[in-house]
């Protein structure tokens, strides 16, 4: 294979993803502070661009990929692709590829320990006992056992994230618009609002669509049960953030866990922060040392598979029609 550039929306890679990419002949071209369309549209106006590992929620626009004219694949490191316009890339013959199911166990663990934190009144007792208030003998939290999760959104991530709370002893029911059987104990809700009347804690899991954008707003979040729990790990503008503010000041809902926002980095001044029932952490929730390894050599081997006329996994294939074109060339 010749030499070729490979761009990274980031700052870094896996170790053992640079050294795949550089065995197969890449130079490797990192992006350092805020990936905007104008600092991409720099990066291929001064480098023949071949193909492009995306890092958080780098904007691959109609612009930037009509800039990209020697671009042919760009591999995600994880699973979301809100952030790339795929029917111009299609269009364009440029191959979007996923790490499918690389992070699952790193997002699931994530969401389960915001769940348990919230159940649990972690954070009211941690700021609490800081200020020197001890326990009072007579307050008694909820077993997080007793719950009833709802999943919404059953693909790698939704479906760990179920066996995570259903090994807690949770009572797990599962909404998607996919059809499946439920394992074992756990059940399907084929209605989202009445999924939202009869859960305690409602986990987001599903990809940003058009069609998900906002589907939790503020005629959701009142069909849910008065002191119920949100979490979300997947995408923050699945949410109505004025909506959920409301609901966690009404008190309509008890708390809230966010690792995603619907501006990424957030506002500084963002009213969630404010919140005593919310715990936010920065979109960390993939970001462990097993799943960036495992992310970081998929997208690698994405990358120099599709380049060789192969294809590493058809599971992370997300426009496979552009396959063939490609190896005709």
């Amino acid at each position: 294979m010749s030499k070729f550039v490979v761009l990274i929306t980031s700052s870094a890679v896996s170790e053992l993803a640079q050294q795949i990419l550089r065995d197969a002949g890449a130079e490797l071209v990192f992006m350092e502070g805020p990936v905007t369309e104008a600092a991409m549209l720099a990066q291929f106006a001064r480098h023949r661009i071949t193909a492009a590992i995306l890092r958080g929620p780098a904007p691959f626009t109609a612009t930037v990929l009509a800039a990209a004219s020697d671009l042919k694949i760009i591999s995600k490191y994880g699973a979301g692709v809100d952030s790339v316009d795929i029917e111009t890339a299609t269009a364009r013959g440029i191959a979007l590829m996923i790490t499918s199911g690389a992070n699952a166990d790193a997002v699931a663990e994530h969401a389960l320990a915001l769940m348990l934190s919230l159940a649990r009144e972690l954070p009211q007792f941690d700021r609490g006992l800081r200020k020197g208030v001890w326990k009072d003998p007579a307050y008694l939290v909820r077993d997080f056992r007793e719950r009833t999760v709802g999943i919404v959104g059953y693909g790698h991530i939704g479906q760990r994230t179920a066996r995570l709370a259903g090994a807690c002893g949770a009572r797990v029911v599962i909404y998607s618009r996919s059809r499946f059987d439920p394992p074992q104990g756990m059940e399907r809700e084929e209605n989202l609002e009445r999924l939202l009347g009869r859960v305690d804690i409602l986990s987001m899991h599903c990809p940003l669509t058009n069609q998900t954008t906002g589907m939790i707003g503020e005629k959701q979040l009142q069909l849910m049960k008065p002191g119920a729990l949100l979490i979300n790990t997947a995408r923050g503008r699945l949410i109505d953030e004025a909506a959920l503010i409301a609901a966690l000041k009404s008190g309509q809902l008890a708390g809230a866990g966010l690792d995603t926002f619907a501006m990424e980095p957030p506002d500084p001044a963002n009213p969630l922060f404010s919140l005593p029932n919310v715990i936010c952490t920065p979109h960390i929730a993939p970001s462990t040392t097993g799943a960036a390894a495992q992310m970081g050599t998929i997208a690698a081997n994405n990358i120099v598979s599709y380049l060789r006329g192969e294809i590493y996994d058809a599971q992370n294939f997300l426009n496979p029609e552009v396959f063939k074109p490609l190896v005709n060339q």
